[in-house]
């Protein structure tokens, strides 16, 4: 479970986050003369099966950009579990012990942070204050990986991230073994990139 005064699912959207999205929705009848209802229609005549084929599909066929096609594909195609669904998106994600306990020495840490926000994804788990902070995923082995808002040079632990799928703020990672590794650096480093966000 998320920390105590942690929001997550839908409430786990930093302000900023809420107001993109509104944006995206208010501007896409006004930009295209549609309704989100009919560009369901449209996206579900898509000939596609895969959602990044149906993405460029929309693209293509259709000259709307990533955002608004993502928009739409969510609509079209809800998936299984949303950002609503936070546990399950968590308990789906995070099935071994080990990567566990990591998570949750990172979750003590990152409680200790006023204002911020849990945002659970279906391949990490994020925390933003008005931007994102810090993501962290596991991984096999019963270890996990944070992703941080800063950059590999604030520490000689710290990484290049390479495609881990969160924002594209978190300039650097950082491998997690054990909760050993959650530490007083870490902790700094957490704080720093808080600050940052």
């Amino acid at each position: 479970m998320a920390e105590d005064g942690a929001k997550t699912g839908m409430e786990g959207l930093t302000e900023r986050q809420k107001k993109w999205f509104a944006s995206v929705q208010a501007s896409l009848e006004r930009d295209t003369g549609k309704t989100i209802e009919e560009w369901v229609i449209i996206a579900r005549t898509c000939p596609h099966e895969k959602p990044r084929a149906r993405a460029d599909w929309l693209r293509e066929h259709h000259g709307l950009g990533v955002n608004r096609a993502a928009h739409i594909l969510s609509e079209a195609f809800p998936p299984e579990l949303g950002w609503e669904d936070a546990d399950r998106l968590r308990e789906r994600l995070w099935t071994d012990p080990a990567s566990i306990a990591i998570l949750e020495a990172v979750e003590r840490v990152v409680a200790k942070l006023p204002d911020y926000v849990t945002g659970q994804r279906k391949g990490f788990t994020a925390w933003s204050r008005k931007v994102q902070l810090a993501a962290m995923r596991p991984v096999r082995g019963g270890t996990a990986v944070l992703g941080l808002a800063l950059t590999p040079d604030a520490s000689p632990r710290l990484l290049e991230p390479k495609n881990e799928g969160w924002s594209e703020r978190l300039k650097a990672k950082l491998p997690l073994a054990s909760p050993a590794d959650v530490d007083a650096e870490l902790e700094a480093l957490l704080k720093a990139a808080w600050e940052r966000s």
